[in-house]
């Protein structure tokens, strides 16, 4: 459809659009415009001041664009009625493509009921580390539609709401206290107690493992290469790397001093596939 097209579908003359009775109600409309812009904003500030401390700052984003979308709207609709534009015709010429429309915007129906079930359900908040599949990130954005994640090696990745109602999604952050467990294998000549005890008297001694909850020793089982004691380290989530850093040098070090000998089998660490020949960690 080209522009004469579209301006007769709406009712417009070309020659009569910018006739003084039009400029007229085009500034009558500007100034409407004015004012419903300032109704919205003052209705944005009353919203953000009545939510403040009550909803989760994801409900306070979604409200914030619910606002801005439907005064999008509510201005659109004064400008076309103040220029007296019939918006029957192009309803009417739209219709088959409504209906194709619609038929495409099931997903999006879908992914907003979705959002709904996740923004009452709250299993995240903004800024939380979230995994969804093999894709890990903080939360920046809740839409309608998705979520935004800005992932550690700085991508950007939007997750349909329906994704995340279908998945399992583990919230890495949500609480401030977690447990790294390292998977050590030991040599079948050393002694037990004495590695339980170099491997207590070592996280004792590491500032970023919390004395409560109490650090988790067990010896876990009989490999081919000796036996696998797990080392449960708890503490704040914001230590983390701190701690992965720390403990490695930490161990290695009480190991040598003791007299044991090095784990040797080869395992994953955690987030990336990369051998190593001292422990497993997860966390």
């Amino acid at each position: 459809m080209d522009a004469q097209k579209f301006m007769k579908t709406l009712g417009l003359d070309a020659q009569t659009l910018f006739t003084a009775g039009n400029l007229v109600h085009l500034v009558q409309a500007a100034a409407i415009i004015v004012l419903v812009l300032l109704a919205f904003a003052i209705l944005q500030f009353a919203l953000r001041r009545l939510l403040k401390g009550r909803a989760t700052e994801q409900t306070m984003m979604l409200t914030r664009k619910a606002v801005r979308y439907s005064s999008f709207v509510a201005i659109v609709l004064i400008l076309f009625d103040r220029l007296g534009l019939d918006l029957s015709g192009l309803f009417g010429a739209a219709g088959i493509a409504g209906i194709a429309i619609g038929f495409a915007a099931q997903t999006s129906v879908s992914n907003v009921i979705s959002g709904l079930f996740l923004l009452w359900e709250k299993p995240f908040a903004l800024g939380d580390v979230i995994t969804v599949g093999d894709i890990t990130g903080t939360v920046k954005s809740v839409d309608p539609l998705s979520i935004k994640i800005q992932t550690f090696d700085n991508r950007f990745v939007r997750i349909p709401n329906e994704t995340l109602i279908k998945s399992n999604m583990v919230n890495v952050t949500r609480y401030p206290i977690r447990r790294m467990d390292i998977n050590l294998t030991v040599s079948y000549s050393d002694d037990l107690d004495a590695v339980m005890k170099v491997l207590r008297e070592t996280a004792m001694n590491n500032t970023f493992v919390l004395d409560n909850p109490e650090t988790l020793i067990l010896i876990d089982s009989f490999a081919e290469h000796g036996v696998v004691v797990l080392l449960g380290l708890w503490f704040l989530q914001s230590d983390f790397l701190d701690l992965k850093n720390s403990i490695m040098r930490d161990l290695r070090k009480a190991f040598t001093a003791a007299g044991f000998g090095l784990p040797s089998a080869r395992v994953l660490l955690e987030g990336g596939g990369k051998r190593a020949s001292a422990v497993e960690v997860k966390g």
